[in-house]
């Protein structure tokens, strides 16, 4: 016999009325995803160095041209706000001030992944094609790839690239500006 676990799900809304009370702290290393608050896993160097490496290549590339928000929140709808590694947001003069950015905000998601690759995978990038975010970059620390995701449905992304050493991405929304895997993963 299988026991059936009833669970309490929460709204983006509820989450953050935790976080202003103090039920979730800033050390509570925590994102909502389909209702559920659930754990991040800790950041490895190689992580961290990669994400590093990020902000600095798009902050040279792009300047004042977005918004590069690191392990910020993006409030994807009223009960899924995780935490991308990396996102490429449109400018506004408040930075977000009054609001998390939403899908129409972003033009690129990145997630790092070394330890997570089959949570990303399987859950979040599913959800950013459910929100419509048109490109998702997953870059898979230890197969030293970079998966690129596009045209988002309610069923999954329809076009999915990988790229590896020596290749070239675009950065989506800016043709001109282009941005080489060794770039990314520091080769």
């Amino acid at each position: 016999m299988t026991v059936q676990l009833l669970r309490r799900k929460f709204t983006v809304e509820q989450y953050h009325k935790m976080i202003e009370s103090g039920i979730l702290t800033a050390d509570d290393r925590v994102q909502l995803i389909q209702g559920e608050i659930i754990e991040m896993s800790p950041i490895g160097t190689k992580h961290a160095s990669c994400v590093k490496r990020l902000n600095k290549i798009f902050a040279n590339k792009l300047g004042d041209r977005v918004l590069i928000a690191i392990q910020d929140p993006v409030e994807l709808d009223d009960s899924s706000e995780p935490q991308p590694d990396v996102a490429l947001l449109k400018p506004r003069d408040d930075f977000y001030e009054n609001a998390h950015p939403q899908p129409q905000d972003i033009y690129l998601l990145i997630e790092v992944a070394d330890s997570t690759i089959q949570f990303d995978r399987e859950v979040k990038i599913p959800l950013y094609a459910i929100a419509n975010i048109i490109v998702v970059w997953l870059i898979d620390i230890n197969e030293q790839t970079i998966e690129v995701y596009q045209q988002p449905t309610a069923t999954g992304y329809q076009q999915i690239e990988k790229f590896t050493l020596g290749e070239t991405l675009v950065i989506p929304g800016f043709p001109d500006v282009t941005i080489t895997v060794d770039e990314i993963l520091g080769k």
